[in-house]
């Protein structure tokens, strides 16, 4: 996986790139939010447009994410699911958990 960011509207945008299967990837990404987090970005947009596949590692990777923000009062959204990835969410009943949004100004627009 690689791992892109920017800022829109005081927002911190990732935008993971192929597959979240663990290892490394869990470090970059739990890294990169530490670092939003102590620079003040507390509300963070996962754009999930460019992610191929994602296993359970995966998926602790995000809920870790998630639970970091909301322990430090902040706030994580996901946008652009793609079909693989939003049935995975259906089928681990994580599309409760999660806020989904179609794109990433949706997503931004609801904090």
């Amino acid at each position: 996986m690689k791992l892109t960011d920017y800022e829109k509207k005081g927002i911190a945008i990732l935008e993971p790139k192929g597959k979240i299967m663990g290892g490394p990837d869990a470090t970059l990404l739990h890294d990169r939010l530490h670092e939003l987090i102590e620079t003040g970005k507390k509300q963070v947009v996962v754009d999930m447009a460019k992610v191929e596949w994602m296993n359970s590692t995966g998926l602790g990777i995000l809920i870790s994410g998630l639970t970091t923000l909301r322990n430090n009062q902040g706030e994580l959204r996901l946008a652009n699911v793609t079909g693989k990835i939003h049935s995975l969410l259906t089928i681990t009943k994580l599309i409760t958990v999660f806020e989904a949004f179609d794109s990433v100004e949706d997503a931004i627009n609801s904090f």
